[in-house]
Parts: structure tokens; sequence; C-alpha cells
């Protein structure tokens, strides 16, 4: 249970006189991205039964995949893995024509649960690739949602893994060069591989809106505001989850003394809070809400049940469902 109130002004000792607080960070958790996602496969269960097909992780959080599996999603790499004419979920990451088309050719049905922020993402690398613009996509190697905006436009895209990278980029004309990025990326790191790219190629275009994702954003803000009064931070979410891994980058670059991620409240460990009275705390895009609690329980159970939120930003974002998860519509109306 939380105590204190929204905070408002740093607090030098807690309501009951020690000094041992927890500064819990806000917005956290669930973005309308994964929220649709989450839900898109809740309710294909709940239309279609037991077995849903995912195509990777509907996010990257062990939790919510768990939590899913045991309600009868299955969980596979790639579609030939899902029996022909069955239905397949797409994840949040988005996913390339080339596996639109595999799931054609196999007579799935589908589900494209990409969030709309990513979509849009593909949608710019398809309209610069029609203008035979070269795009570099900064991004993860490997990472899903890279994979499925690269896909896009093969022929026109070079992943930039960070501002190291920038060394090896080669263009065709230097006038005619565009940045892209993956959505969950740290906004700093991100800036400063634009800066060099544009040491570079001075011409480089940006994109025609902010493409790392809203909620990315302000998750990192709320951290940096938190972090130099932060003796220890804790970011609940997955290894494999890259907003909640540059929370922890975050952290450590605005002042905590540590920071470290966990999936869940069983990995904490006493050890980490010797000589520590300030703990933050927050968590990853692709994280239910029920992990922080017990993130919070646990600190509580230990002295720390002094709890002030620093809220950043309000959140009111909602994405519609899928359309073939959408309730039909009347005739006539």
């Amino acid at each position: 249970m939380l105590t204190g109130s929204t905070y408002d002004g740093w607090v030098t000792a807690s309501t009951d006189g020690t000094t041992r607080r927890v500064l819990l960070a806000a917005p956290r958790g669930y973005c309308a991205g994964v929220d649709r996602a989450v839900v898109a496969v809740e309710k294909a269960l709940e239309l279609h039964g037991a077995p849903v097909y995912v195509r990777k992780e509907i996010v990257h959080n062990k939790y919510v995949v768990q939590t899913l599996s045991e309600r009868g999603a299955v969980f596979v790499e790639e579609t030939d893995q899902v029996p022909e004419g069955a239905l397949v979920i797409f994840s949040a990451h988005g996913v390339s024509p080339a596996v639109h088309a595999q799931a054609e050719a196999r007579g799935l049905r589908t589900i494209d649960a990409t969030c709309p922020l990513v979509t849009k993402v593909h949608r710019e690398a398809v309209r610069f690739a029609r203008d035979d613009v070269d795009i570099l996509l900064i991004g993860h190697q490997g990472h899903e949602e890279v994979e499925g905006t690269a896909g896009e436009a093969p022929e026109h895209v070079q992943l930039v893994d960070g501002p190291d990278d920038v060394d090896k980029v080669t263009v065709r004309d230097p006038e005619r060069v565009v940045w892209l990025s993956q959505t969950t990326l740290s906004v700093d790191e991100t800036m400063e591989t634009v800066r060099r790219l544009r040491e570079r190629f001075p011409a480089l275009q940006d994109p025609p809106s902010d493409d790392i994702c809203y909620a990315t954003q302000n998750r990192q803000v709320a951290v940096k505001k938190i972090a130099p009064e932060a003796d220890l931070v804790i970011v609940v979410g997955s290894a494999n989850s890259s907003n909640s891994v540059r929370l922890v980058e975050v952290a450590l670059d605005h002042g905590a003394r540590a920071a470290r991620r966990v999936d869940r409240a069983a990995e904490l460990q006493d050890a980490w809070l010797e000589g520590v009275s300030t703990v933050g705390v927050t968590s990853g895009a692709s994280v239910p809400e029920i992990l922080v609690r017990d993130v919070l329980d646990w600190l509580a159970a230990r002295g720390f049940g002094d709890v002030h939120e620093v809220r950043t930003a309000e959140e009111d974002l909602l994405f519609s469902l899928p359309r073939e998860l959408r309730p039909a519509r009347t005739a006539g109306r």
C-alpha cells in the first residue's frame, strides 16, 4: 500500500521520523501500445478459444508472456511453427512485409497487434524509400522492431547501432539522407547519434515527427527527476525490454548512486539496501503495475514504507483494438 502523497518537493525525512523513503516515478509501466497488444491476445482467446498463436513475445515481459501462456497463448518464433489455417497474432513490435507474406502463404488467419507508433515509423520508411532516399535507422541490431522496420525497405535502410556506429555509415548521396529510429531508445543517446550523423551529413533530414515513443520519453524524464536524489533506483522490467534497460542507463547517467533492473520482487536483494536512504522505483512500458506493487511491498517490509509519487507527465492516450477484435457493427447503423 502507498503511504505519503504526491511528491511535490524533496523530503529529507519520512513521516515516521526515519530517513528511509521511496520516490515512485510516474508515468511508469504499461503504455497504450502494450495495453492494446496484451488485450488483443486476451480478447482473441476469449473469442476463439485456445490455442491462439503469437509470433515472438507479444511484449517484452516474462510475467506477461507466462500469464498469457497459462491462458492458452502459444508463443512461437516464426510463422512456420504455426499450424496451417490457425490464428496468429503479430506482436507489438511489428513485422516486415515478408512475414505477412509468409503467413498468407500458409493460410494463417492473422491479427496485427503492432503498436500504432511503430506502424507510423514503418510508413515513414516506405515513403522515404519510394522517394529513393537513404534511410539511417537508429536502433539495436537484432531487435524485433528494427527487423520489422528495416524489412519495409531493405534496399534503402542502413542500421546505425548507436553513436559508435556512425563512422561506418556510407550513403549514395549525402544530400538525400534521413534518419528514423527504434521507438524504445534512450532519447539522449539517440540525439547524440543524430548529432554525429549530422556532422558527417549536414543535409541529414529529420523524420516528419518524433519517432521515439511518447511513453519511452515520459518514463525517462520521470527517472531523470528522481535519479539525483536516489541512492538506488530499481527498474522493474525484463532483460530483453529495450526501454527498461535504457531506464537503468538513464538513472545512472543522471545521478543515481546505483541502479538495478529486476523482473520481479523475488530478485531483489537485501544487500542492495546497505547505506541506502532513498530508493527510486519505476518500470518499463511493458510491465504490469502488480509487479511494481510487489516491489513496493518488499521495500515496505524493510522500512521503506514512505512512498512519494514523482509525476512529470499525464498520459491519457488509448489505441483501439485491431479491427478483427472490434465488435461488429449492427446492420443499418
